[in-house]
């Protein structure tokens, strides 16, 4: 059976604050650990007002603190915006307290707009030095040596799986020549997914970390009674793409009857595009859809990720996603 797991981004809905998204994204782990769900994962990004996942090994611990099995990771933390030591302590602190239970994904773009990458200080001298720091963190996670000038406390000999992240070919070739898990975020990138992939297992050498080549897809997936009902939820998720790209994110909106009526035929297309890997509709729609998706890509887990306005019904799609997931597997 293909594990499917949860990517959340902790959304501050309109008429909500963090407080309440916290609440929500701890009800909603819950839920998934319960629904056997494998990782809930969180991803960095920065002055977006509808995300409220900036401190992410913050919630991480919040997340694993309140369930007890599941596995709970950053999808990604954004090393560039980071010191390889920092995340290794943070990270080495986390699996210290919640054993084998946690993930650390990492991704080298800065997830935020250019003047907040200033206000971090690290992005613009450092993202070209990604591999570099890659190699420095997981050189921070291996057992201390005598006489080592710098370590990791917690965090040497601590096991924290580490995973790339990526959406082009770049993070592909890297985690095959390190023998990492590789993840590809083509929930809103599709374009490099198959080259990437393809890539990934042709090249992918066997590491003291992994054996062999593990792939993660994310999808967006939207599921409700109907196929009508699933299509109009997802509206919530087409709006703040559009909000996204005309400058103006905001906090996550309601959905609406006619999306037609808020968007260009240009901003229909751009969206439609990089939302191209998602399956919305009643649970035999999505059942169908991600079968042929699993069918033409072979991951090795899914990374489910759904943009709901309401949270009972956020909730009631990972139910049906997971529903589905079993009777894909019979």
């Amino acid at each position: 059976m293909i594990a499917f797991s949860v990517l959340d981004l902790a959304p501050i809905t309109e008429g909500s604050n963090a407080t309440e998204a916290f609440s929500r994204s701890l009800d909603l782990a819950r839920l998934a650990e319960r629904l056997g769900y494998r990782r809930y994962w969180l991803a960095e990004h920065h002055n977006m007002p509808g995300i409220a996942s900036a401190a992410t090994s913050v919630l991480i611990g919040y997340i694993a603190g309140g369930t007890s099995s599941i596995r709970v990771g950053a999808g990604g933390i954004m090393l560039p915006n980071h010191s390889p030591l920092q995340v290794a302590e943070q990270f080495g602190t986390l699996a210290s307290i919640y054993p084998g239970r946690i993930d650390l994904g990492l991704g080298r773009a800065p997830g935020t707009d250019h003047a907040t990458a200033r206000a971090l200080r690290r992005y613009f001298d450092s993202a070209d030095q990604f591999p570099q720091d890659v190699g420095e963190l997981l050189a921070y996670f291996e057992p201390a040596t005598p006489g080592q000038p710098v370590r990791a406390v917690p965090g040497a000999g601590v096991q924290v799986p580490v995973w790339l992240l990526g959406s082009s070919l770049f993070s592909a070739r890297l985690s095959a020549a390190l023998g990492l898990p590789f993840a590809f975020a083509s929930h809103f990138a599709p374009d490099a997914m198959d080259e990437a992939l393809a890539i990934y297992r042709r090249d992918f050498r066997p590491s003291q970390r992994l054996a062999q080549p593990h792939a993660m897809l994310g999808i967006n997936v939207v599921a409700a009674q109907s196929d009508a009902q699933a299509q109009r939820l997802f509206t919530t998720q087409q709006q703040s793409f559009i909000n996204l790209r005309r400058g103006n994110p905001g906090l996550i909106p309601a959905p609406i009857d006619d999306i037609e009526s808020y968007w260009t035929p240009t901003e229909k297309f751009g969206v439609e595009h990089a939302l191209a890997c998602a399956v919305v509709g009643s649970e035999a729609t999505v059942r169908e859809g991600l079968s042929a998706f699993i069918s033409r890509h072979q991951p090795d887990e899914l990374m489910i990720t759904t943009n709901i306005f309401d949270h009972a019904e956020r909730c009631r799609s990972y139910e049906i996603a997971a529903r589905v997931r079993d009777v894909l597997a019979q």
